[in-house]
């Protein structure tokens, strides 16, 4: 598994689950409850990871569905 972003937006996530999905690229979310132990303060960003045999496609198609939106989706980084 390699990491695809960072965000602590659960929309993006709901939203990039859905359309990698939609193409056959499963993600993982590392960190999802870490906010049990930060006490909601979204300091510890979720990392989203697919298998690093997905990782272009799902860059790309990630990239395009941002593009097709206008980049309105929400706030997150990418590690590389």
């Amino acid at each position: 598994m390699v990491e695809l972003l960072r965000t602590n937006d659960l929309v993006l996530i709901s939203w990039i689950t859905s359309i990698l999905g939609e193409e056959g690229i499963k993600i993982i979310v590392f960190d999802n409850h870490m906010s049990i132990l930060e006490g909601s303060a979204f300091a510890i960003p979720r990392r989203v990871m697919v298998h690093k045999d997905d990782y272009t496609s799902a860059k790309m198609i990630f990239e395009s569905a941002v593009q097709d939106s206008d980049g309105d989706v929400g706030y997150y980084e990418y590690v590389k």
